[in-house]
């Protein structure tokens, strides 16, 4: 049945804060007169996760869990939680009780009451160490100059959608990070920011390391080239290709002429083979010989592909 908010909530070994973020979000939501659902996805916690979200459950009929045999990452769990979701707004944030609640009602209101269809949360003040926010400050500068999209704090897990676009991005990976790059490729361009409160971590500790920067640079460039040449690698590949092959065969050709210039005016001239410059036009038209076949290849493989021909339909008027 649907109703008007999905709360999705991964979480990976936090059995200490569910208990204290299940009342706060109850509180909250008590001062409010919309039905709601609470979307736990358990990301294979080796802790009492489980048991205490099977407490928690049992308690209130609005909570519910998916629990993962292993643990696939936040991309994997927010995925399952938007396929299950059934609020016409949805809400994400995490377990370790550094989100605030208290957030929800503005965030609603921004989706319902001021036209957006999605809001991400900014942590402007920061309760981490300068070695989770210095990377976050750079990351978040360059996915800024790369998508366009003026938000200053991509990773914040605290964000609220339509339902239409957690229908419409697939997350995977790690692309948890870029879920507004994928909401614009879908097609939904109203997106802002909120100020949000961050609180200090009270249980545990966070499960990610200095690695998901460099993670979160790779994906980047994923989400990038699939956002502007998932369907038309040929445009790309090809290009390329033929750019490199163009300048090899100049470069080839400028040798040649000049080797027939030298004999015909009896000079004596270089084997052409001696030169750097013909490896370097062999290997450029090389390297565009098999950049173009590689776009050509991608392009039959995506020609071929079932999802092709889908489009992400707003409405239809007189049908």
């Amino acid at each position: 049945m649907n109703c008007d908010l999905s709360i999705v909530i991964p979480a990976y070994n936090e059995a200490e804060s569910l208990g204290e973020l299940m009342a706060w979000i109850e509180r909250v939501m008590k001062t409010t007169e919309w039905s709601y659902e609470v979307l736990i996805i358990d990301d294979g916690s080796t802790d009492d996760t489980i048991n205490v979200v099977t407490t928690l459950s049992e308690a209130n009929n609005r909570i519910k869990c998916i629990s993962f045999r292993r643990n696939y990452g936040k991309s994997a769990a927010l995925n399952v939680g938007f396929e299950a979701a059934q609020g016409n707004v949805v809400i994400t944030m995490d377990a370790d009780l550094q989100d605030s609640p208290d957030e929800i009602p503005e965030l609603m209101n921004m989706i319902l009451n001021k036209g957006y269809d999605m809001v991400s949360g900014w942590k402007k003040v920061r309760h981490d160490p300068i070695g989770k926010t210095l990377p976050s400050k750079l990351f978040n500068h360059v996915v800024r100059r790369i998508s366009g999209i003026q938000l200053h704090d991509f990773n914040c897990g605290l964000k609220a959608y339509r339902n239409a676009v957690v229908k419409s991005v697939e997350v995977y990976g790690e692309m948890h990070r870029y879920i507004p790059l994928l909401a614009k490729e879908a097609g939904f361009k109203h997106i802002g920011e909120k100020v949000v409160t961050h609180y200090e971590r009270k249980f545990g500790v966070s499960k990610f390391g200095i690695e998901r920067t460099i993670k979160g640079f790779l994906d980047l460039l994923s989400v990038s080239f699939m956002g502007k040449f998932g369907k038309r690698p040929m445009h790309l590949f090809g290009a390329l290709g033929t750019l490199m092959f163009f300048i090899g065969f100049v470069a080839a050709f400028w040798l040649g002429a000049k080797k027939i210039w030298f004999v015909y005016h009896h000079i004596n001239a270089p084997l052409v083979t001696s030169s750097p410059y013909f490896y370097l036009a062999l290997i450029c038209m090389v390297m565009g010989t098999q950049l173009f076949l590689a776009g050509f290849v991608a392009e039959l493989v995506t020609r071929n592909a079932p999802d092709r021909n889908v489009y992400k339909i707003s409405q239809r008027i007189g049908f």
